[in-house]
């Protein structure tokens, strides 16, 4: 399970079983990472990771909650619909898509990344 900090918010992500959930995992037990997230056309949240991971794209439509690795680098929050192609890192499982939304708030975030040890 991967924690989302925003705002004193805890977001709980369900990681997905796929090489680009493995290492986004070996990167946070290393420790927390905090990444700046804009808004972006008001259906998601995305920010740079500093690195590149493996993708596994596939075209997808996202639903809100959807946390999805873009361009190998960039780590998104949807809380809006969007078809293109994607790879999956994980699914919200705390918040429904207004609790989300309230949580994500308008204009740019900065969220810390933390992995729950399994």
């Amino acid at each position: 399970m991967m924690n989302i900090e925003v705002n004193g918010n805890n977001i709980k992500v369900k990681l997905y079983n796929n090489s680009s959930a493995d290492a986004l995992k070996e990167l946070l037990k290393k420790g927390p990472l905090t990444i700046s997230m804009k808004d972006y056309a008001y259906m998601e949240k995305f920010g740079s990771l500093g690195m590149q991971l493996p993708a596994n794209d596939e075209h997808i439509t996202t639903k809100a909650g959807d946390v999805i690795l873009s361009e190998g680098n960039l780590l998104v929050i949807y809380y809006a619909p969007n078809t293109w192609n994607f790879t999956r890192l994980g699914k919200v499982c705390s918040l429904s898509e207004a609790e989300l939304r309230k949580v994500l708030g308008k204009g740019s975030i900065t969220a810390t990344l933390t992995i729950d040890e399994e």
